[in-house]
């Protein structure tokens, strides 16, 4: 069963690495004299460009972008959103986060109401996560 795939992928081992080395003529170049290129391009290709050829001297090494019209992550706002840009289903789960704690409902850590007691655990752990997730942004940014 596996025998004549192994014998069709040794046949074509040869065709694929003399493809590889006529793909690139300036590879064969150096690798004959031996010498380091002297610079290295990074060429960054939109939808329809074809990378450009490499000499004797330099290498091009060409990448796509994924999403050309998406902003870049350093340019973009990392800060906390504005409410009047939230969407409807934040500011809803806002508007019950502060009903449940004014209510006095379980897990809320309030002194109004029967099971306000049970969620002073719970705020001081989220409390905790948060000041850890700061303290590590804080480790993690130059």
């Amino acid at each position: 069963m596996f025998r004549p795939l192994l014998i069709a992928a040794l046949i074509a081992m040869p065709a694929v690495a003399d493809a590889q080395t006529a793909s690139s003529p300036g590879s064969a170049e150096q690798a004959e004299s031996g010498q380091p290129p002297q610079r290295v391009r990074s060429v960054t290709l939109r939808q329809g460009e074809r990378c450009p050829r490499s000499s004797s001297t330099e290498i091009v090494v060409c990448s796509t972008l994924d999403q050309p019209y998406r902003i870049p992550k350093e340019f973009r706002d990392s800060g906390p959103i504005p409410a009047q840009n939230q969407s409807w289903v934040n500011r809803t789960q806002t508007m019950d986060q502060v009903s449940r704690v004014a209510g006095g409902l379980p897990d809320t850590c309030s002194v109004v109401g029967t099971g306000g007691q049970s969620g002073c655990a719970l705020a001081t752990n989220r409390q905790w996560l948060a000041e850890e997730k700061a303290r590590r942004a804080g480790e993690v940014a130059p």
